[in-house]
């Protein structure tokens, strides 16, 4: 199906074709496995010979169709879906990175991001540096090395709420022979694209606004097909260097623009198996075909929310990048002129245990570890996703200790609106 078409159009009809008599709607293949007729079908396929399916850990039909439309709506030239947004992050990475390298990060990314990066991914070798994602070009550019392999970064930061400058970025990592990889969970390619600013992996955890109702871990790699690893083979064996544990072949060689995503699929994805159940993917496909209607809805809803915040006497600071003086309304205005989300942070005077309370008051916004989806929640990520960080640490990703991650949901905003203001006079 031509990419050609809008996004709104992507989201319901993408990535699953049917033909004469076959089910209109995505089917689950709920089958560990595949029939072929004759030994040698088989062994094309685990030569990457042929495509096909033999077994779900590498490749299913459903996960296909939906990662296919998740590739189309970021304008990708594949995708592949993964267990958890984590996962993604993981092998997004790991696909180009191996024992005695080196990527430089954004420090404005969610914690269990944080702490894949720094702590787990340490322990196989691969350093990471976090840079100041406001810094000036020169500043970012001084954390590369020799052995350095990625930049990554996150279109809006959970939950710090930063808007990434993603062309700088794009010039800064490319500048030193390396893609960029951005994590856009939070806008979705609803509101940001960023393929089209620079950007060369796109991953995604798809257990938020893709999925929308709160009902699947999931994640999502997409590959822009645009970094030549040919031009910089000496930087990515892997991609440019023949893979022993499939004779000798190389990816760049065999496979062209998808070899990134071939890679990531035929190998990591072979030898590691954070697959996405079927089911799973049956689900954040019914939720994908309302994502072009639920985004801006989440960003209208929290738009208004965040004027009320930044009114009310109660509230000491709010950030959305929606609002005027937000330090980041400009470059969410280049990126996003149509919204950014529909999360907002703020502080209450009295800080931490004021918050604290305010959030135990709340009647129709549910404390809950999660964010994005059709419902209104909350969370005070010092005391919960985050609290593995120090106090210094939590500045550093920035994130106040006093900081509520408020995820407006779909409600009627004046029910949502009306919540706020009982639970504030309380």
């Amino acid at each position: 199906m031509s990419t050609k078409l809008k996004p709104e159009t992507l989201c319901v009809q993408a990535g699953w074709t049917p033909g004469k008599g076959e089910p209109r709607v995505l089917p689950i293949y709920q089958s560990t496995t595949f029939k072929y007729d004759t030994s040698e079908q088989m062994a094309r396929l685990f030569d990457l010979e042929d495509t096909g399916y033999f077994y779900t850990r590498l490749q299913n039909p459903t996960n296909d169709a939906v990662a296919a439309k998740i590739a189309a709506l970021e304008g990708g030239v594949g995708a592949m879906l993964t267990s958890s947004g984590q996962a993604a992050n993981f092998y997004a990475l790991f696909n180009i990175c191996q024992t005695g390298d080196h990527f430089v990060c954004s420090s404005a990314i969610y914690g269990g991001t944080f702490n894949l990066f720094a702590v787990t991914m340490k322990k196989l070798g691969i350093e990471v540096t976090f840079v100041n994602p406001d810094a000036s070009e020169e500043e970012i550019s001084a954390a590369f090395r020799p052995n350095t392999k990625a930049l990554f970064g996150e279109t809006i930061s959970n939950p710090s709420l930063e808007v990434l400058d993603i062309e700088k970025f794009a010039r800064i990592a490319h500048s030193h022979g390396v893609p960029l990889i951005v994590d856009n969970t939070f806008p979705t390619p609803i509101n940001c694209r960023p393929f089209e600013w620079g950007a060369d992996i796109v991953v995604h955890s798809t257990t938020k606004y893709m999925d929308g109702h709160a009902t699947s871990v999931g994640g999502a790699i997409v590959d822009s097909g645009n970094f030549d690893w040919d031009a910089h083979a000496d930087k990515f064996p892997g991609l440019c260097t023949p893979d022993e544990s499939y004779h000798g072949l190389t990816y760049t060689k065999a496979f062209g623009k998808m070899a990134y995503i071939t890679k990531a699929t035929a190998q990591l994805m072979r030898d590691l198996g954070s697959i996405q159940s079927p089911q799973n993917a049956f689900l954040l496909n019914l939720g994908l075909e309302t994502l072009h209607l639920r985004v801006p809805q989440h960003c209208r809803n929290a738009q208004a929310v965040a004027e009320y915040l930044s009114k009310n006497d109660k509230v000491a600071w709010v950030n959305y990048c929606g609002l005027p003086d937000n330090k980041y309304h400009d470059l969410a205005q280049k990126y996003m002129p149509g919204g950014s989300c529909g999360v907002v942070s703020f502080g209450l005077k009295g800080g931490r245990d004021v918050a604290i309370r305010f959030m135990d008051n709340l009647k129709l916004a549910a404390i809950v570890t999660h964010v994005a989806d059709a419902r209104t929640c909350v969370l005070h990520p010092a005391s919960h996703t985050h609290r593995q960080l120090t106090d210094e640490q939590l500045l550093e990703a920035g994130v106040r200790p006093d900081l509520i991650r408020f995820s407006v949901g779909i409600e009627n905003v004046d029910d949502i609106i009306a919540d706020i203001a009982q639970a504030l006079n309380k």
